[in-house]
């Protein structure tokens, strides 16, 4: 996962001059404004978070240095950063957030204050009930692998199998998947229904469960790719 300061860095590497000046500026106001939870309306970097999207167009071609982010996701992220966004502020833009907006509230949860509790449980659970897979994909990040509980965390990985969201997007998978037997039966049932069904059986499915079956503590096997 990316630092806040590595992700403002490739940020800008993307934006052209009066772009940049706009995101300085945004967050630069954010910072002063911080959260206003008594204030009658919402403060100006909550509107600049909801425009976002008008301002960091670029044309410039798309680079891996922002995975998993688009630009609009990532300026999203910095703003509520800057901003200090409490649980009550990221609750009220992700209940009035468009799909891009919720999706940026949960990629923001690791980098704000809130992140050592589980106030934003709910936004996550909420967003793997849904059947947009790029909200899926946000959910499961470094917040859900801390906080989400056992039952819903396992729930998680069965709908991004499911769905067709990679492994690679479920945050720390490995040590949490390792030695849990009933997130291995309930993998089993879903092979088995797929199979019977004629369908396949997702490929990323296999390696979750040879890790379920690991011992707790057991070092991992390193992949062919690092071997």
């Amino acid at each position: 996962m990316l630092t806040v300061t590595e992700l403002r860095a490739a940020v800008e590497r993307r934006l052209d001059e009066a772009g940049r000046a706009w995101l300085d500026s945004v967050l630069t106001d954010a910072a002063k404004s911080g959260p206003r939870p008594d204030a009658p309306g919402p403060a100006r970097w909550e509107l600049d978070f909801a425009s976002a999207g008008r301002h960091v167009r670029t044309t410039r071609p798309a680079a891996d240095d922002l995975t998993p982010h688009d630009l609009p996701d990532a300026a999203r992220v910095l703003i509520l950063h800057a901003a200090r966004a409490d649980a009550g502020t990221v609750a009220r833009l992700y209940a009035h957030g468009t799909g891009a907006e919720r999706r940026a509230v949960l990629r923001a949860l690791p980098h704000l204050g809130l992140f050592a509790g589980a106030d934003a449980v709910p936004l996550v659970e909420d967003a793997l009930r849904t059947n947009d897979i790029r909200l899926v994909a946000a959910a499961v990040g470094p917040y859900a692998a801390r906080h989400l509980p056992p039952h819903s965390w396992r729930q998680a990985v069965l709908k991004c199998l499911f769905t067709g969201v990679p492994l690679t997007a479920v945050a720390d998978w490995e040590r949490r998947a390792r030695g849990d037997g009933e997130l291995g039966r309930m993998l089993g049932d879903y092979a088995r229904e797929r199979t019977a069904a004629g369908r396949p059986v997702p490929g990323d499915l296999d390696r979750v469960l040879a890790m379920t079956r690991a011992l707790p503590g057991a070092p991992r096997a390193l992949t062919r790719e690092e071997s």
